[in-house]
C-alpha cells in the first residue's frame, strides 16, 4: 500500500511511518517541512493555503492526518487561532483534496481527548458527549471536517489521543522540565485524571485502525488505565530518578501557559472501549512501566 502522512515532521510522524514501513508499505510525507524519514517521498504543502498538490495523493491507499499546531505552549489569541486553523482548516483542505483524487483513500485523522473537556471522575468512552471549552470545540470541528470524507466513500477514523509518552517530543517533553530541575510534582490538586498512551502503542493503534476495515468513527487513543495526576507525577519522578513532591501551583501554570493552563488542569478519565472490543493489544497498560521504558530506552 501507499500511505501518505501529513504533519509527519512532528513528534508522532516518524513513529507512525516506521511502523508502516516495517510491514512493507510505502510512505509519502506531505507538509511544509521534510520529515526525518528514510525512503519517504515528500510533497510540499501548506495546509492553510489550499488542497494538497494532486500528485501527492495520486495512487494513495490511505492517509494519516497528523497536522496540528502544538497545544503545549503559552496561549494567546494568535496561538489559539493557529491551534484551531491548523486542525480545522488544514483537515478541510486535505479532505477536499482527497475528494478530487483518483482513488478514495482511507482517512485516519488524529483528534484528542480534549474533545471531552474537563469531566472530573466521569468515565469517558467514545460514546460520551463532548465538552464545551475551547479545545473541545476545536476537536468537534476537527472531527467534523474529517468526517466529510464519508460523503464520497472514504472510510474515516478519528483517533482521540491522550498524553503521548515518548522522550523526544509531545506534551511529555514540556512536563519533564521541572522534574529535571528537581522541582517536579503533581499539578494543582493532583486529583485530576490523566489519560496517557505509550508512543509505540499509539503508532500500533494507527496501523490497527487503518487496516481493520470494520473500524470507523471515533477511537480513543489512550491506554486502558488512566491515572490520577499525583500518581502520574510520582511515576514520572521515579522514571527520571528525580523527586516528585513539589506541587505545581495553579497560578504558576497560568503564568507559564496563560489560558493554555486549562489543558493541563483538565480531568479526563478516558477508556479505549472501541479498541478493546476490536481486540487491540496494548503493550503498555501500566503508566509507571511505560515511563520507565521511555526514559531507559
Amino acid at each position: 500500500m501507499i500511505i501518505a502522512i501529513t504533519g509527519a515532521s512532528g513528534f508522532l510522524g516518524p513513529y507512525v511511518a516506521a511502523r508502516m514501513q516495517r510491514v512493507g508499505h510505502r510512505v509519502r510525507t506531505i507538509g511544509r517541512r521534510r520529515a526525518p524519514i528514510q525512503d519517504a517521498q515528500h510533497f510540499t504543502w501548506d495546509a492553510l493555503a489550499g488542497e494538497p498538490p494532486s500528485e501527492a495523493l495520486d495512487g494513495v491507499d490511505a492517509i494519516i492526518n497528523l497536522v496540528g499546531e502544538p497545544v503545549a505552549q503559552r496561549w494567546n489569541a494568535g496561538v489559539k487561532r493557529r491551534i484551531e486553523e491548523s486542525r480545522v482548516l488544514g483537515t478541510r483542505n486535505l479532505v477536499s483534496g482527497i475528494r478530487q483524487a483518483s482513488r478514495q483513500a482511507v482517512l485516519v485523522s488524529a483528534s484528542a481527548v480534549g474533545f471531552y473537556g474537563d469531566r472530573g471522575d466521569e468515565v469517558l468512552t467514545e460514546a460520551s458527549p463532548p465538552g464545551g471549552d475551547f479545545l473541545a470545540k476545536v476537536c468537534i470541528e476537527w472531527e467534523r471536517e474529517a468526517m466529510r470524507g464519508r460523503q464520497f466513500g472514504s472510510r474515516v477514523v478519528m483517533v482521540r489521543t491522550g498524553i503521548v509518552l515518548g522522550a523526544d517530543g509531545g506534551a511529555l517533553k514540556e512536563m519533564v522540565r521541572p522534574f529535571k530541575a528537581g522541582v517536579g510534582g503533581p499539578v494543582g490538586t493532583g486529583q485530576q485524571w490523566v489519560s496517557w498512551i505509550h508512543v509505540d502503542d499509539l503508532a500500533d493503534l494507527f496501523a490497527f485502525v487503518l487496516f481493520r476495515e470494520t473500524t470507523s468513527g471515533a477511537v480513543n487513543g489512550t491506554a486502558p488505565n488512566p491515572v490520577r495526576n499525583v500518581d502520574f507525577a510520582h511515576a514520572l519522578g521515579h522514571a527520571l530518578h528525580r523527586p516528585s513532591v513539589v506541587p505545581v501551583p495553579v497560578f504558576g501554570l497560568k503564568l507559564l501557559f496563560g489560558e493554555g493552563a486549562s489543558a493541563l488542569l483538565a480531568s479526563q478519565r478516558v477508556i479505549p472501549e472501541v479498541a478493546a472490543r476490536a481486540g487491540f493489544a496494548f503493550r503498555y497498560t501500566d503508566c509507571a512501566a511505560a515511563l520507565r521504558d521511555v526514559f531507559q530506552a
